[in-house]
C-alpha cells in the first residue's frame, strides 16, 4: 500500500476498512527508480521479504499513484527501508517532491538511484509484475543490499514512530 491519499469520497466501509488496516505497524520504506525526469522517489510501507534463495523481495503500487507510470515499468530500483530519524524523507517521498536532486542520491556502476542514509538498502532487477486489485506486485531480485545499526520507522494508524533494540 502507497501512503497516498485515499480516494476522494470513500465510503464509509472503505474507510472502515483502511482503519482496520491501520491497525498493522509496519515498517517505512523509499523505493527509488530512474524515470524520464530524472530519479525519482516513493513511500511505501508494503514491503515484504519473498525468498532467501533466490534473493526475492516484493513491494505493492497502487495504480491511482502519480507515479505509477514510472514504477510500474521500470526494470531497476531501490528499496530503503527507513531509520526513525528519517519521518521527514517518508512525509517528501509520499505527497511532496518526488524527484531527487544531485547530490541527493547515489549510485553503484548501472544501479538505480540509491539514497545515501538508509537503515537497510536493497538494489533490485524486476523479476516479475503482478496486476492484483488496484495494485501491482513488484517481485525484485536482489542484486546488492547493504544494513546498518538503528533504530526503524514505523507507520501506524496513520502516524509515525520508531521501534528500536531497547523499546
Amino acid at each position: 500500500m502507497t501512503l497516498e491519499p485515499p480516494p476522494e469520497h470513500p465510503t464509509d466501509e472503505t474507510l472502515a476498512y483502511r482503519r482496520a488496516l491501520g491497525a498493522f505497524a509496519t515498517g517505512v520504506c523509499v523505493v527509488t527508480a530512474d524515470s524520464p525526469q530524472g530519479p525519482l522517489g516513493l513511500t511505501i510501507n508494503s514491503f515484504t521479504s519473498v525468498s532467501l534463495e533466490p534473493r526475492l523481495l516484493l513491494w505493492c503500487i497502487d495504480e491511482r499513484s502519480e507515479r505509477w507510470p514510472v514504477f510500474a515499468a521500470a526494470e531497476r530500483f531501490a528499496v530503503h527501508i527507513l531509520p526513525a530519524t528519517d519521518r521527514e524523507t517518508a512525509a517528501r517521498f509520499a505527497r511532496g517532491v518526488a524527484l531527487l536532486e544531485p547530490g541527493e542520491f547515489e549510485r553503484r556502476l548501472d544501479g538505480p538511484p540509491c539514497l545515501p542514509e538508509a537503515l537497510a538498502r536493497f538494489e533490485c532487477t524486476v523479476h516479475d509484475r503482478i496486476q492484483m486489485g488496484d495494485h501491482m506486485v513488484v517481485i525484485g531480485r536482489v542484486e546488492a543490499f547493504s544494513a546498518s545499526d538503528g533504530d526503524a520507522l514505523t507507520f501506524w494508524r496513520g502516524r509515525y514512530g520508531s521501534l528500536g533494540v531497547d523499546e
